[in-house]
């Protein structure tokens, strides 16, 4: 089980690391679907 008080010391990293890939993979398929370059 993960306690509470190790929660934010694995949550954080991990949205450190996802959301601006989510938001790189979003933005070039934004990219890829509207051809803007």
């Amino acid at each position: 089980m993960i306690t509470l008080n190790s929660f934010p010391s694995i949550f954080v990293p991990l949205v450190g690391l996802v959301f601006p890939a989510i938001a790189m993979a979003s933005l070039f398929l934004y990219v890829q679907k509207n051809k803007i370059f």
